[in-house]
């Protein structure tokens, strides 16, 4: 039995309660967690804007020591630090086959499947296949990345999903270049994370864009060399900072339409919006023809920062141990399991970075 924050409807109170955890089956391994990060996408699977069977154990951004593994594993052991990867390739359909592992159309098959049991012996699903805001959880072997050495395992739960989301984001989907003009909008973890991925790509200026004052301090300290509060002019304030020509990227960490909006007329002729935040399907955003052929901007969406974990984190992790990226830089709440909801009530507010639970 292992204590586990339990979401048992849409829109319910989270409960801490205890839940039993089989031993891994074939293909799978039990891992003790270290931390996990409270990201927005909890929120929208608790709330429903994605959906989510449920009860469910929530939590997707996560790390910690292998502690037992089934038939069949390779390449992990008992006693293995790990970041779990909420999105695994299968390896086998059309978009892996192309590459584009981020888009794998199976990835999200463990989150549809029962995984654990509540005491009275009624199925949890695991939230986004990897349940994350319990003691332990089991996952499969291919959900379970090794840590690259040298980062500390408490922090590197952020490498799963904020870490790896903001520098796909600048580095894959935006494809920043050293001297382009870069706006983050939304300095939550993954903003925080996208400011610190432009300034390693050489982007300057790269001004950031929150609605709250308080965030300035973090942002900049996360390589923003200007900060604006958002306002009914901050494409026009952009322009400003920018020769008047507008930023080179965009990048847009909310989800919200109205933001998303306001980054892609905050960019110049011929520049480049990345939508990163993920916004509900009432979120309606419309462009004129017109403006569309004038101004021959791209717009482009992002899932988990186009990125191919296993690949982008021992690049990540270079950085992380020459401390050009500072994940300790994210989090601004270090907290247990109570403090969850309290987590996603300061998200609501737009206060703070990113809050780690701690076990």
């Amino acid at each position: 039995m292992v204590r586990a924050a339990v979401l048992p409807a849409v829109n319910a109170p989270l409960e801490i309660a205890e839940i039993q955890l089989p031993e891994p089956g074939p293909g799978q391994v039990r891992v003790r967690l270290a931390a996990a990060g409270v990201c927005h996408s909890d929120l929208s699977l608790s709330n429903g804007t994605l959906k989510q069977p449920v009860p469910a154990v929530l939590g997707h951004e996560g790390a910690g020591t292998v502690t037992a593994v089934g038939d069949g594993v390779t390449g992990l052991a008992p006693g293995d630090p790990v970041v779990l990867n909420w999105a695994p390739s299968c390896g086998d359909c059309h978009f892996c086959g192309l590459g584009e592992v981020w888009l794998c159309a199976n990835s999200a098959a463990a989150a549809a499947k029962p995984y654990a049991t509540r005491a009275d012996g009624s199925e949890l699903y695991p939230g986004l296949g990897t349940a994350v805001f319990a003691e332990e959880t089991v996952v499969a072997a291919n959900a379970a990345l090794p840590l690259p050495k040298g980062v500390p395992l408490t922090e590197a739960a952020l490498l799963g999903c904020a870490v790896l989301t903001g520098w796909g984001a600048v580095h894959h989907s935006a494809q920043v270049r050293a001297g382009e003009s870069v706006v983050v909008f939304g300095v939550g973890g993954v903003g925080l994370a996208t400011l610190q991925a432009a300034r390693i790509a050489g982007a300057g200026p790269i001004i950031a864009v929150d609605v709250s004052p308080a965030k300035e301090e973090l942002a900049r300290a996360a390589g923003a060399t200007d900060f604006l509060v958002a306002a009914d002019d901050t494409a026009k304030a952009i322009r400003k900072l920018t020769g008047g020509i507008g930023a080179d990227v965009a990048l847009e960490c909310v989800g919200r339409a109205d933001t998303i909006r306001t980054a892609w007329s905050s960019t110049r002729r011929g520049g480049r919006t990345t939508v990163v935040g993920v916004g509900g399907q009432d979120q309606q955003v419309t462009f004129s023809a017109l403006e569309l052929f004038y101004f021959g901007r791209t717009l482009s969406g992002c899932v988990y920062g186009n990125s191919d974990p296993a690949k982008d984190l021992p690049v990540i992790a270079e950085h992380v141990r020459g401390g050009a990226l500072d994940l300790s830089g994210l989090v601004t709440e270090r907290i247990g399991l109570e403090g969850i909801p309290a987590a996603f009530d300061a998200m609501l507010a737009g206060k703070g970075g990113r809050a780690l639970i701690v076990f």
